[in-house]
């Protein structure tokens, strides 16, 4: 398949964009998504309907939300194929596969009136940067942020050539990576799904907090996830920052083992979130609302562990992550295989989780959280500094983050379980750092490699 560059010139992305509005399709390889396998499919009984007064009654049953064929996109799923979107009046909602996360941005853009997407899932901070334009080449399409779909579900891969070379949660020895070059010809090669987002972000974590700079070290990288798994089966890749279920195929195929899982990196961390153009929420506030209501049951119907090996069955269906039911079953049963004489999990709490953690709602989309992932971005000086200072990033959440709508739709739902403040305050780190939200910049300065 081809690969597009991420950040094309203005005529080169409005060429991609009018491509890209026929890639939903599922494409082998491509960034995000497991390897194929033969899947088993399930019929459901769908959720029944509630009683929805013509007051009430969604503006448009239809909308069209991408997704990409891993974990955090279950709680989308669900709520399509077990009815909880029909149940409150969305009867026309099309959950369509992206080829990769470029083709996601390109086609929400296009918006699902020109053959994209109205939105979906994404890793963050996309939807604020896409609403800037800053990702768009200078194309402001405002989003806004509804839900977070989910907690964990990541970690830290390291192919097999490196094992026994103290690769954990810490690293004890950051030399070995810092001499790759002068023992091996060239620097440790590390690689994640698209830069500047979540899983960029872990992984740079977690080598900047053994004292290895990840611009300057090592050669850290986009790189498609099938073309990441063959280099670390032929040792030319070395670490990768990737979401369930592929940690179970490097480490069931002995590709490699875990470093650590972001579970262990920072508990219960925000994830991937459910974002939509904001022409089409205020244009539709009932569908709007009609959807998270969905979502959010669907939520629910995750978490419960009595559903999820139907959750499996589903999702590992050919129309979804097309992967074997084997493949996604341990993620699910918080069971993960670390390898490299690392203590194996077995905690249902270690892995993804959808509606409710220990720390409160995961659904919830925190504002504290959308400032810790536009501060990192100003720590790596992403995107030439666009995020200038903390006042624009406090701007920029205040236009994007739609909390107040997912308060209306989950007491609308008769849902529990709402915060009532918007930060989930003080976020602690393994290596013992702290991300107060009242005070960023504090958080800025503890960090010792940065480029802010």
């Amino acid at each position: 398949m081809a690969q597009f560059p991420y950040y094309p010139t203005r005529r080169k992305f409005l060429q991609l964009a009018a491509t890209s509005a026929a890639s939903t399709v599922f494409l082998k390889g491509c960034l995000g998504n497991p390897p194929e396998e033969t899947a088993s499919n399930t019929t459901n009984t769908a959720a029944p309907a509630v009683n929805v007064s013509s007051n009430d009654a969604p503006e448009v049953t239809t909308v069209k939300l991408g997704f990409i064929p891993i974990v955090e996109a279950a709680s989308l799923i669900i709520a399509k194929e077990k009815g909880f979107f029909a149940k409150y009046g969305m009867t026309g909602v099309e959950v369509s596969k992206q080829a990769n996360w470029a083709s996601a941005r390109d086609n929400v853009v296009l918006g699902s009136g020109s053959g994209g997407i109205d939105g979906g899932q994404w890793q963050m901070p996309m939807p604020h940067l896409i609403t800037e334009g800053i990702i768009t080449n200078g194309q402001k399409v405002p989003m806004y942020v509804l839900a977070q779909l989910v907690t964990q579900g990541n970690g830290i891969a390291i192919s097999g050539k490196n094992a026994g070379k103290g690769l954990g949660l810490k690293i004890e020895d950051p030399d070995y990576i810092k001499g790759f070059q002068a023992n091996e010809g060239r620097k440790f090669k590390a690689a994640h799904t698209f830069p500047n987002v979540n899983q960029d972000f872990w992984i740079r974590y977690w080598f900047a907090a053994s004292g290895i700079d990840p611009d300057k070290d090592i050669d850290l990288l986009a790189v498609p996830s099938a073309e990441t798994v063959q280099g670390m089966r032929t040792g030319t890749m070395d670490a990768f920052s990737t979401g369930d279920p592929w940690p179970y195929r490097i480490v069931a195929d002995d590709i490699g083992f875990m470093s650590a899982l972001t579970h262990e990196i920072w508990k219960f961390h925000p994830e991937e979130y459910l974002a939509i153009r904001a022409d089409w929420v205020d244009k539709h506030p009932k569908a709007t609302k009609a959807l998270l209501k969905g979502v959010m049951e669907a939520q629910q119907w995750c978490d419960d562990p009595a559903n999820r090996k139907e959750l499996v069955a589903i999702c590992s269906g050919r129309n979804y992550f097309n992967v074997n039911e084997k493949i996604l079953t341990p993620p699910y049963e918080g069971k993960y295989a670390m390898g490299d004489g690392k203590k194996d999990y077995d905690d249902i709490k270690a892995g993804p989780l959808y509606w409710k953690d220990d720390l409160g709602n995961v659904s919830y989309p925190y504002k504290s959280h959308d400032l810790w992932f536009l501060t990192e971005t100003m720590r790596w000086d992403f995107h030439n500094g666009a995020i200038k200072d903390f006042d624009m990033a406090q701007k920029i959440i205040e236009k994007v983050n739609r909390e107040d709508i997912w308060k209306e739709a989950a007491k609308e739902a008769g849902f529990s379980d709402i915060p009532t403040e918007t930060s989930r305050g003080v976020e602690k780190f393994f290596d013992g750092i702290a991300f107060d939200p009242k005070n960023p910049e504090a958080y800025l300065k503890s960090l010792k490699i940065k480029r802010a």
